[in-house]
């Protein structure tokens, strides 16, 4: 197969080195390897030469993007987990799956779809894979502090279990956010700790905040907690490690048309906050929509080994 290669050095533990083990892989799995680079300027470049499958070795950031790239084009994609938290790899299922293994399995592998989702506000119009919400996750976004303290720390595995500790610390204070919403004309207003509109089943450090999730099923699902859910949230965020699966119990609605009227709070877009720190943006209220509008991307999934 031609395969596309877009390799972020910078993700996780992966560094410049890995780039030629990496296509020395897909080499001797027998394909024609293209290597790109995530970190170029022009990188997305490369997405308009024909190909079979684009594989992203890199994290949620990295697939984020080159998803954005190629939804509804057909073209399918494929991910060697490389990143800190993976959550659109453990979504899928490829996740804690050797390289070796997830390669030689593409030829036969399911092909799974997701939504790719827009979000409309003052910034204008950007997509999302994973999910936007305000609320715990940008407190922790926001805090500068806690964010270069993340960056010092070299295995992704600490990493996220230092961020979720952070959120723990961050569920007790963070100021709710007097929200007016609707979710597919349906009144969902009210005042929130966190709002999150999820596109997958992990999101942030590896929360698994919305288990009757269904990825590509058209619809996101808004999970909700109040100033009273403050305890069961904190709870769970304490008691996570025990088990990754262990069930939020949050408030939980699903539909694919969320329209948050906003007052200057701030917001997450994927893994981006908005506005950033420091900017000013020119409007200082709106209305902001989240919608699902059919545009998906295919990914490869191989079975895993001796299932």
């Amino acid at each position: 197969m031609q395969v596309l290669l877009i390799h972020n050095p910078g993700a996780g533990a992966q560094s410049d080195r890995d780039a030629d083990r990496l296509v020395a892989l897909l080499q001797h799995a027998g394909h024609e390897v293209h290597y790109q680079s995530a970190t170029d300027v022009a990188w997305d470049a490369i997405l308009q030469a024909p190909l079979d499958v684009i594989a992203v070795a890199g994290g949620d950031g990295t697939v984020s993007r080159v998803a954005k790239h190629v939804a509804g084009r057909g073209i399918p994609v494929t991910v060697l987990p490389s990143g800190t938290a993976n959550n659109i790899s453990r979504t899928l299922g490829l996740h804690d799956r050797s390289f070796e293994e997830l390669i030689a399995g593409w030829p036969h592998a399911r092909r799974v779809k997701l939504d790719v989702g827009v979000a409309k506000g003052p910034w204008g119009e950007r997509r999302f894979v994973e999910g936007v919400g305000a609320g715990l996750f940008t407190c922790l976004l926001s805090d500068e502090s806690s964010e270069r303290t993340l960056t010092k720390i070299e295995r992704p595995d600490e990493r996220v279990a230092g961020a979720l500790q952070m959120l723990a610390k961050h569920a007790v204070d963070c100021v709710e956010i007097d929200l007016q919403a609707t979710l597919d004309g349906a009144d969902i207003s009210g005042r929130y700790v966190l709002l999150e509109a999820v596109n997958i089943l992990y999101v942030g450090p590896n929360l698994f905040l919305a288990p009757d999730s269904e990825p590509g099923d058209g619809t996101f699902d808004v999970v909700l907690a109040t100033a009273a859910q403050r305890d069961r949230l904190g709870e769970y965020l304490a008691k996570w490690q025990d088990n990754r699966e262990r069930l939020a119990v949050l408030p939980t609605h699903r539909g694919k048309h969320l329209r948050i009227e906003w007052t200057g709070f701030h917001l997450h877009i994927d893994d981006e906050l908005w506005p950033a720190n420091g900017d000013v943006p020119q409007a200082q209220q709106g209305t902001i929509e989240l919608m699902i509008d059919g545009r998906t991307v295919e990914f490869l999934v191989p079975d895993a080994a001796g299932g």
